[in-house]
């Protein structure tokens, strides 16, 4: 009896995680008064800056918006893997991935998004040499390349970890 009531107790749990999901919402709000902010300086400077400083401004744009995708795999992988599904019967428009997605495809899609999001930080990084230091730069590369490899190391992990279930 005692065991079972704190079971149950256990597994409510998860519904402290609820409210997480619900503060990465207002965080994608925020994200997109920021894009919005980006796209306004953007447009409103696109006749007068170069090529680069062009280039910079579409970079920050991808790179909110991957941003902005990585919160929404975060919301609802996260929620239906740990607290609760999602009913969608009705709603059309639901894509095919979501539902369908494990912890490990969540890790896989968590890092893929990480390291696509520093690429693009390097990127700009690279487009702005001139005001970017040495040693910036150098911290950038590092980091982008530890992502990689923390990502090639959980994906082979991964990959062995699952063919040894079969």
């Amino acid at each position: 009896m005692i065991e079972r009531i704190l079971e149950n107790f256990i597994f409510a749990s998860r519904w402290l995680l609820a409210p997480f999901y619900v503060m990465l919402v207002a965080a994608l709000a925020v994200l997109l008064v920021k894009a919005g902010q980006e796209t306004w300086h953007f447009v409103g400077h696109a006749l007068t800056v170069s090529e680069s400083d062009t280039i910079l401004g579409v970079l920050a744009l991808v790179d909110l918006t991957l941003t902005g995708s990585l919160i929404i795999i975060v919301i609802f992988s996260g929620y239906e893997n740990f607290v609760s599904k999602i009913e969608v019967e009705d709603t059309r428009d639901w894509p095919d991935w979501m539902g369908k997605i494990d912890f490990t495809g969540l890790k896989l899609k968590l890092m893929s998004s990480i390291v696509a999001i520093s690429a693009i930080q390097v990127l700009k990084a690279f487009m702005n040499l001139k005001n970017i230091p040495d040693r910036d730069l150098i911290w950038l590369v590092g980091i982008h390349v530890v992502f990689v490899l923390s990502g090639l190391a959980l994906a082979i992990t991964d990959k062995y970890s699952e063919s040894g279930k079969h």
